[in-house]
């Protein structure tokens, strides 16, 4: 019974449960009331079928949610995104619906504008001959009664005035910016120029002819204008270059100069323009006081000096009589004396060979860009033969610093070559050719020193540095040959003689490297006539030709070598001075020792060495220098005997004196320096020889009886020289008496002394009367 009454509850429940969820909210009302008109706890038993119920649901709902999650995170994701862009069309919308709006009154505008334009052009077209004639009374009078024809004839004056003011503030404009602006003209047409010249050369190349066209050039580019300056906004390619034309827009001044003609004003504009131009051609020619500084100084002075002319070039074959050919040509004869004061002024401040050759091509463009525009220019030619006289004095100082260097960093050895390609790479750096030499096994030694190669090399530089000067100058090829030969004539002669010239002078160059100097010269010279040839092969002029200049290098290195000979000769005597003043007599001894004193020994022994070091030197040189240091010992021997302080001499001293020159008199028999005939070097000593033979013999009766005879034995003995030394050698103090023995033995020997003292010193006198 109680189950079934349980099953009835359940069954009820789960009807009332299925009602409230399939009923309007609005009658659930009685549906839970029935529940309440049961048995007392049947609403318990219906509420946790109701949680159940609900329970169920919400795992139900779960289920679902779990399962719908992503879709709809995903779909509010893309509701944002929509949202986001709906707003951006909403702005857009508003923007359109904005400028529609506009551009619709604008529309409106223009329509009205258009419709009065129309009436207005209708109503002008009748009034057309009268305002081309308004002197013309009949015509005026059909058009008076507009208004605006009242206003015309009441303005008229006011307004010609202003258009010219106008048109002239303009012309104004116009020549401020071509003064600005002209060095960029000028720019243009000077590589126009160097590419028309470059075009030319490439063309004289191949067909080995040249000749200067007037250039055609055909150009486009992109242009904008500024103050009437119309500037490349992109100039491409070099063969592309604008032509001032297009650089400048030239409408300010054809405006203002139909303006002036229809007004009747135009010689008033006429000499205004001129005027102004005349001004600016004046700073235009002043240049800045550091100019010469940098090529970049010289350029932008010939830009705008190009800019200018360029510009009235235009202006006289565009305009009709604005300006004339002899306005133009006293703007630029006036120009070119100028260009050429300054040019002459600031080059002479250049020393810098490489500015310079950079300030001749300049010239040469300068030149060559003017020229195409029919401005006459042989002046700035021949003032190029100026620049090149200063081109070259720059070249010289710096080849004196190249010289002196190559001559410090020299060892004046010969050249050691230890293998053949070593031996080839001197002889290509410097043509050398010695048969003996070529047979010798290596290693061995070539007889010139580093330096020959080197100075011929840089002679040959220098060669081709002045070579570069003469190149676009216009000259023909001996002219050419001409300068080269002239400028390396300059090189030999003052810079590389100059350089000789000191270093032979300098006090730490010895006796073996003034050996070497001679040496090297020798070989230098004999390269001459190579420079010759290599000048030759350069200009192709033969040396032949009549009026060829020919390289005097013969006659420096000559001068060269004699001047380092006579500082050989000046350096021996000075060494053998250094060796006497070593001499260390004792004047008064009784007797010699019986041997040549050290010094003169030390110094014979440094002449027998110096002199094998002169076997490399031509024959006369060694000779020469031989004679002339016996002959400054014999004097210098001679000066010690008779030295105004020596008072007293023994005959031992004598007899001393006496080994020493015979030292020397074997020295020169022993012909230290070959090539020398007979006793022709012991000649040198012949003087003291005889006058110590004198002295050592005592022979005073044959001398004084074959006086003044050729065949004298004594020929040599000057009377003089005799009477000063037997002066020193008379009884002159009784404690210390060379002649003592005598009075001794012999007292007429004194007497003997005196009379032949007498008469020497008659003798003497007898000569100086």
């Amino acid at each position: 019974m109680a189950e079934s009454e349980t099953l009835e509850y359940v069954t009820e429940h789960e009807r009332i449960l299925q009602e409230i969820e399939s009923t309007d909210t609005a009658c659930v009302g009685p549906t839970l009331r029935s529940i309440y008109d049961d048995q007392p706890n049947a609403h318990k038993r219906f509420m946790e079928k109701l949680d159940a119920r609900i329970r169920n649901h919400d795992r139900e709902i779960e289920k679902m949610c779990n399962f719908h999650h992503q879709g709809f995170v995903d779909a509010i994701t893309e509701l944002l995104k929509v949202r986001t862009d709906a707003e951006k069309l909403m702005v857009r919308d508003s923007t359109i619906k904005r400028i529609v709006t506009a551009q619709t009154e604008e529309v409106i505008c223009c329509r009205i504008q258009q419709r009065n334009m129309v009436t207005t052009v209708e109503k002008l077209q009748l009034c057309i001959p009268g305002m081309t004639s308004l002197t013309d009374m009949h015509w005026f009078c059909r058009v008076s009664q507009y208004r605006f024809c009242q206003i015309m004839a009441e303005n008229l004056p006011r307004l010609r005035e202003e258009i010219k003011e106008i048109s002239m503030s303009d012309l104004k404009d116009f020549l401020e910016s071509i003064r600005k602006h002209s060095d960029k003209v000028g720019e243009t047409a000077m590589r126009q120029a160097q590419q028309h010249r470059t075009f030319n050369s490439a063309v004289a190349k191949q067909a080995n002819i040249g000749h200067y066209d007037k250039p055609v050039y055909s150009f486009n580019g992109r242009m904008h204008t500024q103050n009437g300056l119309m500037i490349g906004d992109d100039i491409g390619d070099e063969e592309e270059i604008p032509t001032a034309q297009d650089l400048v827009d030239f409408s300010p001044v054809y405006r203002c100069l139909h303006i002036y003609t229809v007004l009747g004003d135009r010689e008033t504009f006429e000499n205004y323009y001129r005027k102004q131009r005349k001004k600016q051609a004046r700073l235009v020619l002043q240049p800045q006081a550091n100019m010469h500084e940098t090529v970049e100084g010289y350029r932008r002075y010939f830009n705008q000096i190009v800019g200018f002319f360029v510009v009235e070039d235009h202006i006289l074959n565009a305009t009709q009589g604005l300006v004339t050919r002899a306005f133009t040509d006293e703007l630029w004869n006036m120009a070119l004396s100028k260009i050429i004061a300054v040019l002459r002024t600031h080059s002479s401040y250049c020393d810098d060979p490489d500015l310079v050759l950079e300030l001749k091509n300049l010239i040469v463009i300068f030149a060559d860009t003017l020229q195409d525009y029919g401005f006459p220019v042989n002046r700035l030619f021949d003032l190029l033969f100026e620049v090149r006289d200063q081109y070259n004095e720059t070249l010289l100082k710096k080849w004196v610093l190249v010289f002196r260097e190559i001559f410090e960093l020299d060892n004046y050895s010969p050249i050691p070559v230890e293998t053949e390609d070593e031996y080839k790479l001197v002889v290509s750096r410097f043509p050398f050719h010695d048969a003996e030499i070529e047979k010798q096994d290596f290693p061995k030694k070539l007889p010139m020193s580093q330096s020959v190669p080197q100075i011929y090399t840089q002679v040959k530089e220098f060669i081709y540095a002045s070579l570069k000067f003469s190149e676009s100058l216009h000259r023909s090829s001996t002219e050419i040959d001409d300068m080269l030969r002239k400028s390396t004539n300059l090189l030999l002669t003052r810079t590389l003689s100059s350089c000789l010239q000191n270093l032979i002078k300098k006090p730490h160059i010895g006796l073996t490297e003034l050996v070497q100097i001679i040496i090297n010269t020798t070989h230098l010279e004999q390269a001459c006539k190579y420079l010759e040839e290599f000048i030759t092969n350069i200009t192709n002029v033969s040396p032949e030709t009549v009026h060829t200049t020919r390289l005097y290098g013969l006659s420096t290195f000559k001068d060269a070598r004699h001047s380092a000979e006579g500082e050989i000769y000046t350096k021996l005597n000075q060494k053998i001075d250094e060796f006497v003043q070593l001499a260390d007599y004792e004047w008064g001894m009784a007797e010699s020792d019986g041997r040549a004193s050290g010094y003169l020994m030390d110094l014979i022994n440094f002449l027998r060495s110096t002199f094998q070091v002169f076997t490399h030197l031509p024959g006369k040189v060694a000779q020469t220098a031989c004679m002339s240091a016996c002959k400054h010992l014999s004097i210098s021997l001679m000066q010690m005997l008779l030295d105004t302080e020596l008072k007293q001499i023994s005959m031992g001293a004598i007899q001393q004196f006496n080994l020493d020159v015979i030292q020397c008199e074997l020295f020169a028999s022993s012909e230290p320096v070959p090539g020398f005939q007979g006793d022709t070097l012991q000649l040198a000593f012949i003087d003291l020889r005889q006058l110590l033979d004198l002295f050592m013999v005592w022979d005073w009766s044959t001398y004084l009886a074959d006086y003044g005879q050729p065949t004298s034995k004594y020929l040599r003995v000057n009377p003089a020289t005799a009477l000063a030394l037997l002066e020193k050698m008379k009884d002159t103090s009784k404690k210390n008496n060379i002649f003592s023995q005598f009075r001794k033995n012999d007292r007429d020997k004194q007497k003997l002394i005196e009379t032949v003292v007498k008469q020497l010193r008659s003798l003497v006198n007898g000569m100086s009367s």
